[in-house]
C-alpha cells in the first residue's frame, strides 16, 4: 500500500452543510456559510475584516490592485515562494524583486530588506513558510519608515502564532489558502484579510466585480453600480460550506499535525545528530507553527533524487518543493534579485518534504522516517 504526499479529507458536517446549502437556495457568493467563515477569521485571526475568495492567489490579486500598483512599481518578496506571490503583482505591472531567506525558517531575511528598497518600492511581501511566521515587527517597523504597505502572504500559516498575534492579520493585508494541500481545506479557496481600515471598502468593492453591490444588499444604497476596477472574487458558498466544517475543527487538524511533525523529528533525530541530513531547526522564541509541513535537507543536491526514488520505490511519495523564482524563465523576464540569493540556492536544491495530511498515522510517519534512515545508513 502506497502513501500519498496529500491526501484531502472529511472531518466534520462537510457534505451535511453542502446539502443544506443547496436547501436554503442561495448558491453565489456571500450565502449563510461564507459568512460563518467571515465571523471565524475575523475573531480567530483577529483581523479587521475578512473576504473569502476562491484562491489565495485570487486574494493576492486583489491585494495587489488594493497597493495601487503600477508599471514599473517595485515589490520586495523572497525567490522561494509560490509563482502566485509574485504573479499578482507583474499582472498589475509591477516588478518583484527578490530577497534573500533566513537559513534558519527559510522565511525572508528582514536584515536584507532595506539595502533592497528603491523610490520605486510600493510593498514589502513576506512569505510565512512552512506556517512559520516572518520576523513580522521588524518588517512592520521597516515599512512604517519607508511609507510601505505590507501584505502578508500567509497561504501556509493558518493559526500560527507570532508573539500573541495571528499571521495574515499583521501586515495591512493578508493572504490566506485553503487549498487541498493547506491544513484546512475547501478543495479550493483562500481570503483576503483587510487589516488596514483604509483599505476596507475598496476590498469590498475589488471583490464584487468594481461594483458597490454589498453597499446595496446591506440597503446603504438603493442600486448598485461599477465604481471602480474588479473582478469575480467570490467562491460559491458550496466552498463555504465545506470551509466552515473545517473551520470547526481547525484546532484538531492542527494539533494532529504538530504531533505528526514531532514523530518526524523525533524519528530522524539521530541521524541528523550524526550529520547524514538536516532537520528544520526549531521555531524562534515566541513562534508556533501550524505543523503545515516536514522538511529535511540532504547533505548534497544529487543526494536528493536518490532518496526521493528511494522513498517511491518503497511506496512512499516524499517532493521537493518551489524552484527558486529568480532563477525561473518568468521570474527572469519579469523580476530582478536584490544581490545574490546563496541561501536560496543552496537550501532550494536540498530540500525534501516528507508526507503530511490529517488522517496520517503515526506509525505510517515512522515507517516514512524509517525508510528514510535506511537510505542513510550507508552514506
Amino acid at each position: 500500500m502506497s502513501t500519498p504526499f496529500n491526501k484531502p479529507f472529511t472531518i466534520g458536517a462537510e457534505l451535511e452543510y453542502i446539502t443544506d446549502a443547496v436547501a436554503r437556495g442561495h448558491l453565489s457568493g456571500d450565502g449563510h456559510y461564507t459568512k460563518l467563515c467571515h465571523r471565524w477569521l475575523e475573531q480567530k485571526l483577529g483581523a479587521k475584516r475578512a473576504l473569502l475568495t476562491h484562491s489565495c492567489t485570487a486574494a493576492l490579486e486583489m491585494a495587489a490592485i488594493l497597493c495601487d500598483i503600477q508599471p514599473g512599481d517595485e515589490v520586495i518578496m523572497p525567490s522561494y515562494t509560490f509563482v502566485s506571490t509574485a504573479n499578482a503583482f507583474v499582472l498589475r505591472g509591477g516588478v518583484p524583486v527578490f530577497v534573500d531567506i533566513r537559513r534558519d525558517t527559510l522565511n525572508l531575511d528582514e536584515t536584507l530588506i532595506e539595502a533592497a528598497i528603491t523610490p520605486k518600492t510600493k510593498a514589502i511581501v513576506p512569505v510565512h513558510y512552512a506556517g512559520v511566521a516572518c520576523e513580522m515587527d521588524t518588517i512592520m517597523a521597516i515599512a512604517q519608515r519607508h511609507g510601505l504597505l505590507v501584505v502578508e502572504d500567509a497561504a501556509q500559516a493558518v493559526l500560527s502564532e507570532y508573539r500573541g498575534r495571528r499571521p495574515g492579520a499583521i501586515g495591512d493585508l493578508g493572504c490566506l489558502s485553503f487549498h487541498e494541500t493547506k491544513n484546512v481545506i475547501s478543495g479550493e479557496g483562500g481570503a483576503l484579510l483587510v487589516n488596514n481600515p483604509a483599505l476596507a471598502e475598496r476590498a469590498e468593492i475589488i471583490r464584487e466585480k468594481g461594483t458597490n453591490r454589498s453597499k446595496f444588499f446591506r440597503g446603504e444604497v438603493d442600486k448598485y453600480t461599477w465604481v471602480d476596477i474588479g473582478s469575480s472574487f467570490l467562491p460559491s458558498e458550496l466552498i463555504g460550506a465545506f470551509l466552515w466544517a473545517q473551520l470547526e475543527h481547525a484546532e484538531t487538524i492542527i494539533t494532529q499535525r504538530r504531533r505528526l511533525c514531532a514523530i518526524y523529528r523525533e524519528a530522524l533525530q539521530d541521524p541528523a545528530d550524526a550529520g547524514r541530513l538536516l532537520l528544520p531547526q526549531p521555531e524562534p522564541e515566541g513562534l508556533a507553527g501550524n505543523g503545515h509541513m516536514f522538511y529535511l535537507f540532504t547533505r548534497t543536491a544529487a543526494e536528493r533524487p536518490a532518496l526521493l526514488a528511494h522513498l517511491k520505490a518503497a511506496g512512499m511519495h516524499a517532493v521537493f518543493h518551489y524552484v527558486p523564482l529568480h532563477s525561473s524563465p518568468a521570474g527572469q523576464r519579469f523580476g530582478r534579485s536584490a544581490g545574490a540569493l546563496p541561501v536560496t540556492d543552496d537550501l532550494a536544491e536540498r530540500l525534501v518534504r516528507l508526507p503530511l495530511y490529517y488522517g496520517l498515522a503515526g506509525e505510517e510517519a515512522r515507517g516514512i522516517a524509517a525508510a528514510v534512515r535506511r537510505f542513510f545508513e550507508n552514506r
